[in-house]
């Protein structure tokens, strides 16, 4: 199982994106909707019966997309970075995924890459494109810029300490600054990047891209819960903020399955929004009625 899972917030258009991205990478696929109970419904003020939560797949990397209405917005702060294998690869992805978004660098040579290019797509989501030997995959990438800039070594490290399975397998400092150019790292064995940017930005790590770590007892819910917590906040539903400003959602891994029954997503929902740091008896208990 998929330790962390990607966890993008939509206004309503969860359902759309992904239909979107299945178009755009042929390794892709839908695996579970879930919609609105009277309980989330009441809370979030969406529509019951409406998309809440779509989960898919693209190049075996698990995203969660959830409509939860225009609270946060997307930031470049976390993006989804993409290794290619071939120039016909990238240019197929790159019209895509600019079509009708937000292009920050084009699709072109940098002195780190033959082709490389940033953008955000139609729907907000933060995209790199890059020509690799590698073959393709997909990993959350992490940007400290601003008052984080300076952090984002110790911030991979505080990271790896977390899970295991986890180790740096590339790294490129800044010989002015020592700071992180570019690192690719694991944690639980899944692929991710960091980098830092100099000068001022104005942009920060938002809710609207968290990680979801997912649990298999109260003892790792409250290791992480505590642990992801020092120095950050805790919010309600199992939320949290890091001391870097990284959301994260601290759940039981059957919460998916849960999700799936709409008679215990109901009851599940009802004990869980009453909840800050989740509790898995509770949580079982209502799934089982």
């Amino acid at each position: 199982m998929q330790k962390l899972t990607s966890c993008l917030w939509f206004d309503t258009q969860a359902e759309d994106a992904a239909k979107f991205y299945l178009s755009v990478f042929k390794n892709s696929k839908i695996t579970r909707t879930a919609c609105y109970g009277e309980s989330a419904a009441q809370v979030s003020g969406q529509k019951k019966g409406s998309v809440m939560t779509v989960e898919f797949e693209i190049e075996h990397h698990k995203i969660l997309g959830l409509n939860g209405g225009p609270a946060f917005k997307m930031t470049p702060a976390l993006s989804f970075f993409i290794w290619c294998e071939s120039d016909g690869e990238i240019d197929t992805l790159w019209k895509k995924l600019s079509d009708g978004g937000n292009v920050r660098m084009g699709l072109d040579k940098y002195p780190w890459s033959e082709k490389y290019g940033w953008t955000a797509d139609k729907y907000g989501v933060e995209w790199q494109v890059m020509l690799s030997k590698e073959k393709q995959k997909i990993a959350p990438a992490f940007l400290f810029v601003d008052a984080l800039f300076g952090k984002g070594e110790e911030a991979v490290s505080f990271y790896r300490s977390q899970f295991e399975n986890s180790k740096i397998e590339f790294l490129n400092r800044d010989d002015a600054t020592g700071t992180i150019k570019h690192c690719v790292f694991t944690l639980a064995g899944q692929p991710f990047v960091a980098m830092e940017g100099p000068g001022k930005h104005g942009f920060s790590f938002s809710l609207a891209f968290s990680l979801m770590v997912q649990c298999q007892t109260q003892a790792e819910i409250d290791r992480y819960w505590a642990d992801l917590a020092e120095g950050g906040e805790t919010s309600q539903c199992g939320w949290l903020k890091d001391k870097y400003g990284v959301s994260w959602q601290i759940v039981p891994a059957q919460m998916s399955e849960w999700m799936s029954s709409p008679v215990k997503a109901e009851r599940v929902m009802h004990a869980l929004i009453q909840m800050t740091k989740l509790d898995l008896a509770k949580l079982k208990a209502a799934a089982q009625g």
